[in-house]
């Protein structure tokens, strides 16, 4: 039973990477601390190491269907991978202080992001092919962004894909579908940087049950990633809201109780 929370744990994590280019931990980092019992900081490490195959491989699947801006996105990579170094060094230090702290921070940005979905969906914006060059003063304010999303990833091992699409979205103005793969892409190196630092830094990890939870995690993102390239945006809106609103509110239930 409890190898099918690690399988759960990932191939959720998959789905939710696949379809809105989120970090796997938004559901692997609760799933681990509050179901499996592990410490926070190694849930992320796990989260970390699964968003590496996820999202390269959700890259591909919307790069082949050119909903992913190279050019763009390698920008935002640059600032994003100093980011993320500097934050997994500080989320080792609050670890310390506060042993559940990243799993509890963890829970509730999962339901925060359900109801973002829900309520206020990415429902318009432009093609990859439409999109009209940086200005000079965009692409500095996207690359300040992609430093703080770095932090945030790794800091937390979450966040950073939704704090993606805000600045592909709202800054650089593509739909979400572009807005996603873009994501996605970014997110393999940030997430490897993050994965890398961790254990580094002393995480204890599992190899056989982390090895469980990326492969259902790299199958996730591979059923998903597929889906959400042939579905309507509203619709995908929806059913990443509804998954991780639930997700969020049952992993926090299980903790407290």
């Amino acid at each position: 039973m409890l190898i099918l929370a690690y399988i759960f744990a990932g191939f959720g994590a998959g789905i939710v990477t696949g379809l809105a280019g989120l970090s796997a931990a938004v559901v692997i980092t609760p799933i681990l601390v509050s179901i499996c019992g592990w410490e926070s900081y190694d849930a992320v490490t796990v989260a970390l190491a699964s968003d590496v195959l996820a999202s390269m491989l959700s890259a591909y699947t919307y790069y082949k269907n050119k909903n992913i801006d190279l050019k763009n996105g390698s920008l935002v990579t640059i600032t994003a991978f100093v980011g993320s170094v500097v934050g997994s060094y500080c989320g080792y230090l609050f670890s310390q202080a506060q042993p559940d702290g990243l799993g509890y921070i963890s829970m509730l940005t999962t339901i925060f992001l359900g109801i973002k979905f829900l309520f206020k969906p990415i429902t318009d914006g432009a093609d990859a092919s439409a999109a009209k060059q940086f200005s000079v003063k965009k692409t500095i304010l996207a690359m300040v962004c992609g430093c703080g999303i770095g932090w945030v990833c790794g800091f937390t091992g979450s966040g950073g894909g939704i704090l993606m699409l805000t600045v592909f979205t709202l800054v650089l103005g593509y739909n979400l579908k572009v807005a996603v793969g873009t994501s996605t892409m970014i997110m393999t190196i940030v997430a490897l940087t993050g994965a890398v630092s961790h254990v580094c830094m002393g995480a204890s990890v599992d190899v056989f049950l982390a090895a469980v939870t990326i492969l259902a995690c790299l199958l996730g993102a591979y059923v998903s990633a597929k889906f959400a390239n042939r579905c309507e945006i509203a619709k995908l809106n929806k059913v990443v809201g509804v998954v991780l609103s639930v997700l969020g509110v049952v992993t926090i239930l299980i903790k407290i109780l």
